[in-house]
């Protein structure tokens, strides 16, 4: 029989938080998941589900505070989807982040002798999201706008949000205000009905230049001058505005149709001394800030003297492989993304880099492929999403056994899992170095550098 029941009302200790930033405590060994608690904390709760080896509980009352609590400022935190651990201070996110990614390494991949380094983090840990994606809808009559709520496609709706740029916050708080007046329908997934289904906010950090996109539902767009008029009024610096169109009955933002309303096709930003340029559906990092001490730390790990090649598995548009290529001899980098390559060939050319070579596929067919026709590689970078990677792509690299890893994940338990696999094959996880991403949330990256064993 499980210890608590349904409505049961109880006060528990709060020993952990789940990855999605959930408080967990324990009743006879029986774990239950309370949103708004924090470790160290003495909270009264009520419980609202059991399952067979887990519950939920509504947190009631905090009855001994954490040192690390501190008030949420953001006014829709309770609601939003997007931030998960703002009422815990930056130095106890960071605290939980590096246990998080420690933890994954010992437990999932049976490594606790590995040095995992404190998290490096922002100095500040705000405002730092170089791209917006804003849904739109109507409730009640109005115009709302914001994130979507945990789990949900219902709008929290807002003026403000503090992980954006201020720049975003003035456009959506603006067309939040002017739809109606310019006769533009925000769409609704469920009848399919309206026009206006997202706008994207992004902004070069190094160079200022700003892109707004408009995602609406069909290409014939009669406002569209008098949209550009107003966002240009918003926000001046804006330097480029652009039409996507998708038609489709998805909860996908984007189609396959771009357009040019105003000013340039694309943006420019820089990640260190390389230059990229960014169209509307490009893929980016989000905190090019972070993403700098993030491949420099890649960089780090690879130990390049100028004489290495190195391949890129994952190497969508080329970010990781031109900053490698400052100091390789050649990089040749692999994407299944077509587009994405193309991308990637096309900074390359921007920042002259002739020691580079993109080639659109599997990696795990196309590497082997290269290693047949003598293109081997001394180091190899693996940056997969956040499954992890293709079992076939390890298997790969334990067959072609390039003398360094360098692993940079998105995801602790998978990073964990590969490691294994990789150190079961012959390789040493020589150390893991965590970066905070994307503060305010519980996501933590991670790279990892492994040496093929004598």
């Amino acid at each position: 029989m499980k210890p608590v029941q349904k409505n049961d009302r109880l006060s528990v200790y709060v020993e952990d938080l789940t990855h999605d930033g959930a408080g967990v405590a324990k009743v006879d060994g029986y774990p239950l998941f309370i949103q708004g608690a924090l470790p160290g904390e003495d909270v009264k709760v009520h419980v609202l589900k059991t399952l067979k080896s887990y519950g939920f509980a509504k947190l009631i009352e905090i009855e001994k505070e954490s040192p690390f609590r501190v008030k949420a400022p953001c006014p829709v935190f309770d609601t939003c989807g997007g931030c998960q651990i703002q009422h815990l201070s930056y130095e106890g996110q960071l605290a939980f982040k590096g246990n998080m990614v420690r933890n994954a390494i010992t437990r999932i991949g049976k490594l606790p002798d590995v040095p995992v380094h404190p998290v490096k983090g922002m100095d500040n840990p705000w405002r730092y999201r170089n791209k917006s994606q804003i849904p739109f809808g109507t409730e009640n009559g109005r115009v709302v706008a914001g994130f979507y709520e945990s789990r949900s496609h219902n709008i929290a709706d807002t003026d403000i949000c503090l992980i954006q740029t201020m720049e975003a916050d003035a456009i959506m708080s603006g067309l939040k205000q002017s739809l109606h007046e310019m006769g533009i329908e925000p769409y609704e997934e469920e009848t399919h009905r309206g026009q206006l289904r997202h706008v994207v906010v992004r902004k070069g950090r190094a160079t200022g230049e700003i892109m707004v996109t408009l995602v609406t539902k069909k290409k014939k767009f009669p406002q569209s001058e008098r949209a550009v008029e107003l966002i240009r009024s918003f926000v001046p610096e804006v330097t480029s505005i652009i039409q996507n169109v998708n038609p489709e009955k998805t909860n996908v933002i984007f189609g396959d149709e771009t357009l040019t309303l105003w000013g340039k096709a694309v943006i420019e930003d820089r990640i260190g001394d390389v230059r990229f340029e960014i169209s509307a559906r490009s893929f980016y990092q989000i905190n090019p800030e972070q993403t700098e001490v993030l491949y420099g730390q890649a960089l780090e790990y690879a130990q390049l003297t100028g004489d290495e090649t190195v391949i890129d598995a994952y190497c969508g548009i080329g970010t990781i492989s031109l900053f490698l290529a400052q100091k390789a001899k050649f990089v040749m980098g692999v994407e299944i993304v077509p587009q994405a390559i193309e991308d990637a060939k096309r900074n390359a050319e921007l920042n002259g880099f002739s020691n580079t070579l993109f080639e659109a596929g599997p990696a795990e067919q196309v590497i082997p492929r290269w290693y047949k026709e003598g293109k081997t590689a001394d180091v190899l970078v693996v940056d997969p999403p956040r499954k992890g990677c293709d079992e076939q792509l390890l298997q790969t690299i334990l067959k072609q056994r390039p003398r360094r890893v360098v692993y940079v994940s998105c995801n602790p338990a998978t990073l964990a899992r590969d490691l294994r696999i990789l150190e079961d094959g012959g390789y040493r996880t020589k150390e893991v170095q965590p970066v905070d991403m994307f503060p305010q949330t519980t996501h933590c990256e991670a790279v990892a550098w492994l040496e093929l064993a004598d």
